[in-house]
């Protein structure tokens, strides 16, 4: 094939990439590469009773080094409504899309959060409530047996409260001598040490304030269940899971505290949330 013979089609190509970049010029796009990636949610990780924001640790580590920005929420643990008003504040400073994060108690704050931001609600052996329904009553020993939250591992104390009565309100926590057989009975005997040490009880009327409208009615949602739970039976796991989180439901191995035995475990469904 002589020289001049391929000339017409590099014109051809020439004139075709001219108006192309005249086309995107005139609509004021430009053109990104396409390996670039959309930009990744935030993820707000919210702890729940008996704990506080110190057990996310591994699992912020984790996704921090999977690119995704991560915040945590420190809840106050004083009711799902109380509690979620100030989780929403935290939420409006944030831009861009939201993945929110609960664990225990905290899933019944991320129900009762409800932000447009937020593209997907993660529950991790966490209380996903109906409308009407309060964490104790889901905790019926006769439906869904197996919970050791009971006395004397569950003990009370008076404290000071700006929204209790008189500035005083009750609290539960765990005893130091059950701690770790019913919060977290897969970690070494020091982790528990130190999980108890992060301890922050929870006002006994947060366990009874009826849950509002559910946000995983509207938010797709994930669920991963904890198979050797003793905080949350892990059967009313699964009923909560089915009805939250159909199709988005996933097992580990581990006691309640699974944020802390299996980060892995846990920054596994998170990513999947994310990315759903």
């Amino acid at each position: 094939m002589s020289p001049t013979a391929s000339r017409p089609p590099v014109r051809g190509s020439l004139l075709t990439a001219t108006l192309v970049a005249l086309f995107v010029s005139v609509l004021g796009l430009s053109a990104a590469p396409a390996s670039a990636e959309t930009t990744k949610p935030t993820v707000v990780l919210v702890h729940g009773a008996f704990a506080d924001s110190s057990g996310w640790k591994d699992v912020a580590t984790e996704l921090a080094a999977q690119g995704y920005p991560v915040q945590l929420f420190d809840n106050p643990l004083r009711g799902p409504s109380h509690d979620s008003t100030l989780l929403e504040k935290q939420l409006s400073t944030i831009s861009g899309p939201i993945v929110l994060v609960g664990h225990s108690y905290g899933g019944a704050v991320i129900t009762n959060t409800h932000d447009p931001d937020v593209v997907a609600n993660v529950y991790i052996a966490a209380f996903a409530p109906q409308q009407g329904e309060f964490v104790q009553g889901l905790l019926n020993p006769i439906t869904f047996p197996g919970s050791r939250l009971l006395p004397p591992a569950l003990q009370l104390k008076v404290v000071d409260d700006e929204t209790g009565i008189a500035g005083k309100n009750v609290d539960g926590y765990i005893a130091r001598e059950y701690f770790r057989d019913i919060f977290a009975q897969d970690v070494t005997p020091a982790v528990a040490a130190d999980m108890f040490a992060h301890q922050k009880s929870t006002a006994l009327v947060a366990n009874l304030e009826p849950s509002g409208a559910p946000s995983w009615r509207k938010v797709p949602s994930w669920y991963l269940v904890s198979g050797q739970d003793r905080v949350i039976p892990p059967a009313l796991q699964r009923f909560m899971a089915s009805r939250a989180a159909s199709g988005h439901t996933y097992e580990v191995d581990a006691a309640h505290a699974s944020l802390v035995s299996r980060p892995e475990a846990v920054t596994n469904v998170i990513v999947a949330a994310a990315q759903g």
